[in-house]
């Protein structure tokens, strides 16, 4: 080693405390510290619940066809941090499963995500929604009936079979 090796060695201590000065101290980085260098060696820095609802997200956007992508979202929205993502975090599919399932053995479980997709479906295209009446036909322009959602969900559960 020479001199200006050991010059500059000596100097990165002083500099990099410089540097931590002028920085703001957070949470994140406190717990960094604790894990010590390399923690995150080999892992993701997204979190597995993260990585599960991403990929039913993505398997949603893929095979779930919904023109305007409400559907999707609700089915989303209501796994988004539910039980059955945690409790199946290495097979995120599992759990989509078994909310098609849930919801396709439930009239009101059922009739509440298409009223919602009706809701949602009016905000988005600055109408008024087409709600599924008890006793009367489904509206003719309503994308989201009982029946097209029950068909939907099938279709997925089918896909997901396999």
């Amino acid at each position: 080693m020479d001199d200006k090796d050991k010059r500059q060695s000596s100097a990165d201590p002083d500099v990099e405390a410089e540097i931590r000065q002028s920085r703001k101290f957070s949470t994140t980085e406190a717990m960094a510290r604790l894990a010590g260098p390399g923690a995150m060696k080999g892992a993701s820095p997204v979190s597995r619940i993260l990585q599960a609802e991403t990929e039913i997200g993505n398997w949603l956007n893929d095979n779930l066809p919904d023109a305007n992508g409400i559907l999707e979202m609700l089915l989303l929205r209501n796994l988004k941090g539910s039980e059955l993502v945690l409790a199946n975090l290495d097979h995120p599919l599992a759990a989509l499963a078994h909310c098609c399932e849930r919801l396709l053995h439930s009239d009101q479980l059922l009739t509440e995500l298409v009223r919602q997709a009706d809701a949602e479906w009016g905000q988005r295209m600055d109408e008024r929604p087409h709600f599924d009446r008890q006793g009367s036909a489904p509206h003719p322009d309503d994308p989201y009936t009982a029946q097209s959602v029950r068909r939907a969900l099938a279709d997925l559960l089918g896909q997901l079979a396999p």
